[in-house]
C-alpha cells in the first residue's frame, strides 16, 4: 500500500525530496511550533537556525499553542515574545531534514539552493499510562507523540511581471453598493446642471 503525504508532490517529482517520521515520541505541540519556524527556510539556514536552538543562542517563537510559555528579547525578530529551546524537537527534525536531504542527493539535486516547501506536524494517537500516588490514587503519564513530514525542492524560477497589465480591483459588497449609489447620484445630478 502506498504512503499517503499531505502535501501533493506528483507535478514536479524530479525537484522534490520527502522524509517523513511516524508516531514519534516527542511533544507534539513543541515540533509544531518548530516546524512553523523552519517553513520556508532554505536548508542550511534551516540547519544553522537549528543549531543555534540547541546552543541557546536563537530561540523558537511559539504563536499557537503558547499558553504559560515564557517571554524571551530572542523572537524579537519574529515579531513575538513567546520562545522556547525545545531541544528533542530539534533533533528530530534535525534528523528527518538530513534524511530527506541525502534523499534529494540521489536525487541529483542542488543541496545547496534547496529549501523547506512544506512541513507538516500531525498528532498521533495519544500513549496512557498511569503512575501511583500517595493514599492510594492514580495519576496519568501521557505522552503526545506527532508524525512529521518534510518536503524539499529546488526553487522554481520567478516570472517577471508585466508592467502593462491591467490590475481588476476586486470589490465587496459593501464597496459596489456604494458605486451603485454614486452612480446613480451622478446620473441624478446630470440633468439639473443643464
Amino acid at each position: 500500500m502506498q504512503t499517503r503525504y499531505a502535501f501533493d508532490d506528483s507535478k514536479l517529482p524530479e525537484t522534490t525530496a520527502k522524509s517523513r517520521g511516524a508516531y514519534l515520541r516527542v511533544h507534539f505541540k513543541n515540533t509544531r511550533e518548530t516546524a512553523a519556524a523552519i517553513s520556508g527556510m532554505p536548508l542550511q539556514k534551516a540547519y544553522e537556525y537549528l543549531g543555534n536552538v540547541v546552543e541557546h543562542k536563537q530561540a523558537i517563537p511559539f504563536r499557537r499553542f503558547n499558553g504559560g510559555v515564557g517571554r524571551t528579547p530572542q523572537v524579537k525578530d519574529f515579531n513575538t515574545t513567546q520562545g522556547r529551546w525545545p531541544v528533542k524537537s530539534v533533533k528530530f527534525l534535525l534528523g528527518l531534514l538530513k534524511n530527506a536531504e541525502a534523499n534529494a542527493e540521489a536525487k541529483g539535486m542542488e543541496v545547496e539552493s534547496i529549501i523547506i516547501r512544506n512541513i507538516v506536524v500531525q498528532q498521533a494517537p495519544t500513549t496512557y499510562r498511569r503512575t501511583y500516588r500517595a493514599h492510594g490514587r492514580i495519576n496519568p503519564y501521557r505522552s503526545s507523540p506527532c508524525h512529521i513530514e518534510i518536503h524539499l525542492s529546488t526553487p522554481t524560477e520567478q516570472v517577471q511581471k508585466t508592467k502593462d497589465a491591467v490590475v481588476t480591483q476586486r470589490l465587496n459588497k459593501r464597496q459596489l453598493a456604494k458605486k451603485r449609489v454614486a452612480a446613480a447620484r451622478a446620473i441624478t445630478a446630470a440633468p439639473l446642471q443643464k
